[in-house]
């Protein structure tokens, strides 16, 4: 699983470091991560092969030429990048993927379990402290939820 956050800093050439956990999940037939923009947030997501199948059998289930299929397609594999590890375990992210979400210099790679993301990193502390937010009310109501069950099944 991609786990934790890390922050790094891209170089001139737009490379940053994954780090060692991250390419240990990743290693197999070709030694990179897939990376395109992120359908939920303006950051870019990434993975390795397994993230790859996950969308492509999601795709694979929707039906030639329904639109939402369309529209993954594009997103997701029309936006697509293979990124190579190089021998120092970097990465080289797009320039056209870096202006489209403003990242720079300094950037957080934030592990998702199956996934991670990276964001610009003013742009992650920003989310990060929204989804923190949103993580509380959800989970208040959740045991608010579970509360009203057990009083309702005694």
């Amino acid at each position: 699983m991609f786990l934790s956050t890390f922050e790094k800093q891209l170089d001139v050439k737009r490379r940053i470091v994954v780090p060692q956990e991250f390419r240990a999940l990743v290693s197999g037939p070709f030694d990179g991560v897939f990376c395109f923009p992120s359908i939920e947030f303006d950051c870019l997501e990434g993975g390795g092969q397994a993230l790859f199948q996950q969308y492509k059998a999601l795709i694979d289930e929707l039906a030639f030429g329904d639109p939402v299929r369309s529209a993954l397609e594009a997103t997701v594999l029309g936006g697509m990048s293979r990124l190579a590890f190089d021998t120092a375990g970097r990465i080289t992210l797009p320039e056209a993927l870096c202006d489209q979400f403003g990242i720079t210099d300094w950037v957080a790679v934030v592990g998702l379990g199956d996934r991670f993301q990276i964001w610009s990193r003013d742009a992650f502390q920003a989310h990060r402290d929204q989804q923190r937010q949103v993580a509380r009310e959800g989970l208040a109501a959740l045991r608010n939820a579970q509360r009203l069950a057990k009083a309702a099944a005694a």
